[in-house]
């Protein structure tokens, strides 16, 4: 009896180890030929095989082999060493079969997220130079990573994605800001560009937050139970975050750009808390303090003045670390169309903030002038900016030559059209009918286009000195 026990045990211990030697070797699918990994840094590569499997990576680039084995549950993780930027590479990895991914580049990794002026490709349509620019596309270290609008319930490990090179092809249909944002950073940075595009048209923040963190919170709860379902676009809170954000938190990038806000207009006075949630969460998810640049929607006829609160939320954004914000309303054409399609703009003022702020690199001017401080001088009001050492500028635009958009109220809170004069960095204010003045707002309406800019070209971002309540019905 004791021989036909030892016996069985022996022939149940061979069938493991050759269930074991033989099984397949798996990796989420975001490793695939022409990937992008993460340069000067320790990368995680993880996957699936049978428990108790040895599994071996290999790569080009120093010929250096790491291992770890499965644990009990079948999964297993690694961490491999990347050089500085270059390739092509391969790396291979071996279980019971081997998987090489070929034509592998080492550079810096981009998520951009957001809703559908991120996801906006030249398809869609574009002006007509940046079209052209899109349409000549082409450089083989410039890889693209298109995520598929899914929803999930749970957070996910896995979805069906793959990277391609940048070819005048794949670049038609990518997200045309995330283009030009990788094609100026390919250009000054010299290094391969890998962008992964996980957004979707419509979509309002909280699909993009866990959805623990918004129940955590009793102001984001009330704010996510007032988006309402819609055909086309996905509502719930977390929905989009566990399938299209989750499943490559692993994956080192370098940081986030982001285009989001317009579905968010009409719970706005919350706006600020849900990004800063947001922003934490995805920080905490990749264990790192990403950067994570964005762009202040833009002037758009939403018939109320939600839009301007929901700018002065985004303004507030910056208070947390490694956060900036880029503005766009010289780059809208039409204020009865919610996408401006000057996307070339947009991208490269984004790679402009990433630029000076992650890769350090010299930079005259890269933020648009932002409201600091305001001063009362008898019936005057004087405004000092940020970002406007160089000066200020008013630019025609095709009206008159006097700077619009400025407005000043005395303790009656009823705003007037201004009369500005621009001297250096900062703007005296004033109006004849308003002799004790304490308040000034600028730009701060749904489809508010100032003409006034820094010497470098950026406008000046929409702002108020004051705190009072808000009628968001525009007169």
């Amino acid at each position: 009896m004791k021989t036909v026990v030892l016996r069985t045990l022996f022939f149940l211990v061979a069938a493991i180890t050759v269930n074991a030697a033989g099984a397949q070797v798996r990796l989420p699918s975001i490793f695939s030929d022409n990937m992008v990994l993460q340069r000067e840094a320790a990368v995680t590569i993880w996957g699936w095989s049978a428990p108790g499997q040895k599994i071996y990576v290999t790569n080009s680039w120093n010929n250096a082999t790491d291992s770890t084995r499965a644990d009990g549950g079948a999964r297993w993780t690694l961490t491999v060493n990347t050089p500085a930027a270059g390739g092509p590479y391969t790396l291979s990895v071996k279980g019971g079969d081997t998987i090489t991914f070929n034509n592998v580049m080492i550079g810096e990794v981009w998520i951009c997220s957001g809703q559908s002026n991120m996801q906006w490709s030249s398809l869609s349509g574009l002006v007509k130079p940046d079209s052209a620019l899109v349409a000549s596309a082409g450089n083989p270290g410039i890889r693209f990573l298109q995520v598929p609008h899914i929803t999930s319930e749970y957070p996910q490990d896995d979805v069906p994605v793959s990277w391609k090179e940048c070819t005048p092809e794949t670049a038609k249909g990518f997200s045309a800001v995330a283009y030009f944002f990788g094609s100026r950073l390919a250009g000054e940075l010299n290094v391969p560009i890998g962008l992964i595009n996980s957004s979707w048209g419509g979509t309002p923040a909280e699909v993009w937050t866990p959805a623990d963190e918004i129940a955590a919170s009793p102001e984001l709860r009330t704010a996510a139970d007032k988006q309402s379902p819609h055909f086309g676009r996905p509502h719930l809170a977390g929905s989009a975050y566990n399938a299209m954000i989750a499943p490559f938190t692993r994956y080192a990038i370098a940081g986030a750009i982001w285009y989001q806000g317009e579905s968010n207009v009409p719970t706005a006075p919350g706006y600020d808390m849900l990004m800063r949630t947001m922003i934490s969460s995805w920080r905490k998810a990749w264990n790192k303090e990403l950067p994570f640049y964005y762009v202040q929607i833009a002037p758009f006829k939403y018939g109320n003045k939600y839009a301007a609160l929901l700018r002065e939320a985004q303004t507030k954004t910056l208070g947390l670390p490694k956060t900036g914000m880029v503005v766009v309303s010289d780059l809208t054409e039409d204020v009865k169309d919610i996408h401006p399609r000057q996307k070339k703009g947009v991208g490269e003022r984004l790679a402009g903030l990433a630029l000076a702020e992650t890769y350090h690199k010299p930079a005259n001017a890269y933020k648009s002038p932002q409201y600091r401080s305001l001063e009362i001088k008898k019936d005057k009001a004087v405004v000092y900016f940020d970002h406007a050492s160089d000066g200020l500028v008013v630019k025609d635009n095709d009206r008159k030559a006097n700077a619009a958009e400025f407005y000043i109220a005395g303790e009656d809170r009823n705003f007037l059209p201004a009369d500005v004069k621009i001297e250096g960095d900062h703007v005296i204010v004033s109006s004849k009918q308003v002799k004790n003045p304490v308040a000034v707002r600028f730009s701060f309406s749904d489809t508010g286009i100032g003409n006034i800019f820094s010497k470098a070209g950026l406008p000046v971002a929409p702002f108020r000195t004051d705190s009072w309540e808000v009628d968001a019905k525009e007169k």
